[in-house]
């Protein structure tokens, strides 16, 4: 009777230390992805998912030996999909902010960008920097924190107009219900490549943009090996060259690319 209490004991023991379940369990990963950013993440024609993250995610889940399962989410749904378990990792431009880290954990950043300001070219000498959205209307992409960043971080009295989608904001720009687009630099980059866009970049570099992959909450495994194929796309120059197939030709500063400085898994 003893011996069955210290076997029943020890297996109870072991059942409340097993760890949570890992991507790297898993011979086939579900990815959830945008399909509504030019040059990151869109579909092609065909069907066929393209971007820069898009590359990115095909590199990473190569490295790790798994199959890829695409899953097509909206801007509000990053979170979500994790925490319903709908998807294993999120790419999806996503930056780190300690409101999503409360959530899931990220593995990267696989990118550092910074903000900048879309604007018609009509305001191109009247809106130059940040402060110059003072008193403005800004568009707000539901699911983003752009627009609080340049309300709560910077202090600028901005007035954050909300849309679903980043072709809604720029419907609203064109038909002046907005007065510009702030967001990380490569969106920008990728929405002047919609067919008829005439938007003036103004250069305004500020807010670091860590962009980073969302994986589930407590996957310390997973995000670490994410990490470790992170690392080793851009020390086999993968890294750079999938920024300047994308980015090489938008005006962005590919000059110094290295190694971001990882969050941790925690």
């Amino acid at each position: 009777m003893r011996k069955l209490l210290i076997c029943l004991i020890l297996l109870l023991t072991a059942c409340g230390t097993a760890r949570a379940e890992s991507l790297v369990d898993k011979d086939e990963l579900t990815v959830g992805i945008r399909s509504d950013l030019p040059l990151i993440s869109f579909m092609r024609k065909d069907g066929a998912y393209d971007g820069f993250d898009i590359d990115v995610a095909k590199d990473l889940v190569s490295r790790l030996g798994k199959r890829i399962r695409w899953l097509e989410i909206k801007a509000g749904d990053q979170l979500t999909v994790l925490t319903n378990g709908r998807a294993d990792l999120v790419v999806a431009h996503m930056s780190v902010t300690p409101e999503r880290k409360r959530v899931i954990d990220f593995a990267g950043p696989y990118h550092v960008d910074f903000q900048d300001i879309a604007v018609r070219p009509a305001d191109k000498g009247v809106i130059r920097d940040v402060r110059d959205l003072e008193g403005r209307r800004i568009c707000w992409v539901r699911g983003t924190n752009i627009a609080q960043r340049i309300i709560e971080e910077r202090r600028v009295k901005a007035i954050a107009v909300p849309a679903p989608d980043y072709d809604v904001c720029l419907q609203m720009l064109k038909d002046g219900r907005i007065d510009a687009i702030s967001t990380n630099s490569q969106i920008l980059a990728g929405l002047l490549t919609r067919p008829g866009v005439d938007l003036h970049l103004v250069g305004a570099t500020f807010n670091e943009q860590r962009t980073s992959i969302g994986v589930r909450k407590g996957d310390v495994e997973g995000c670490e090996e994410l990490n470790q194929g992170i690392t080793q796309m851009y020390q086999d120059g993968t890294a750079h060259m999938l920024l300047d197939k994308w980015f090489g030709r938008s005006g962005i500063d590919l000059s110094v690319i290295s190694v971001p400085q990882f969050e941790g898994c925690s």
